[in-house]
């Protein structure tokens, strides 16, 4: 039985520097911990995130809207190419046994909307506030602590 956990992370497509910085310290921890990273495979929050995980030797997994396997950031490690647009954010969110929000726009919102109601949890760091059933980190040490005791069962 696989026993790997996979944390996804969402956010936006675009972001500024300090965001791709986040992101990125966020997808290094996932990576240290051997955790997958599953994601939407493009850029901004997603790239960070990726980026962050295989330079700590992890594994990510990308759900790409299009059909082009090519469309992916260069740090993703298995690229799946969907052809659902926005459609393939229920397949980030179905993938992930926990979910962190970083920053975004209404893609994220869905997939926040899409998590919460199919009992997932999700963390939100520095992204939409105020959505109830969201448990919010102040960091990435937060976040990382968070998830871990959501593994646990505590």
């Amino acid at each position: 039985m696989d026993t790997t956990v996979f944390v996804g992370v969402i956010g936006a497509g675009s972001c500024s520097e300090d965001i791709y910085s986040l992101a990125r310290e966020l997808g290094f921890q996932i990576g240290k911990k051997s955790w997958a990273l599953v994601c939407g495979g493009l850029g901004g929050v997603m790239e960070g995130a990726a980026r962050g995980c295989r330079e700590a030797g992890g594994l990510t997994v990308g759900l790409l809207p299009g059909l082009d396997r090519e469309s992916a950031n260069p740090y993703i490690s298995v690229s799946l190419p969907t052809g659902l647009g926005d459609g393939r954010n229920l397949l980030v969110v179905r993938c992930a046994d926990v979910l962190i929000s970083i920053a975004g726009s209404y893609g994220t919102l869905s997939e926040i909307a899409l998590a919460l109601k199919g009992g997932k949890t999700v963390i939100g760091l520095k992204t939409w506030e105020a959505i109830p059933g969201v448990q919010y980190a102040e960091n990435c040490d937060e976040a990382i602590e968070m998830v871990e005791r959501q593994l646990l069962g505590a």
